[in-house]
């Protein structure tokens, strides 16, 4: 597992809670789009298939729980 810096996953935490209708109901799917942005470098669209880095996911994921 790829241990990020803190630093990353504060930043991504907080674009978490800045997204138009935030719910920590969805939050797994907050997460994962703010891990889509950053390694793609745009929002996922509806039926976006691309890979996200997992490890970055999970750790972010944690932030919440």
């Amino acid at each position: 597992m790829t241990d990020y810096p803190e630093s990353i996953i504060q930043a991504l935490s907080i674009k978490v809670k800045e997204y138009p209708r935030f719910s920590t109901g969805e939050i797994e799917k907050f997460c994962w789009m703010a891990v889509h942005e950053y390694k793609h470098g745009v929002l996922p669209s509806e039926y976006d298939i691309r890979e996200i880095d997992e490890d970055l996911y999970l750790q972010l994921l944690q932030e919440f729980k």
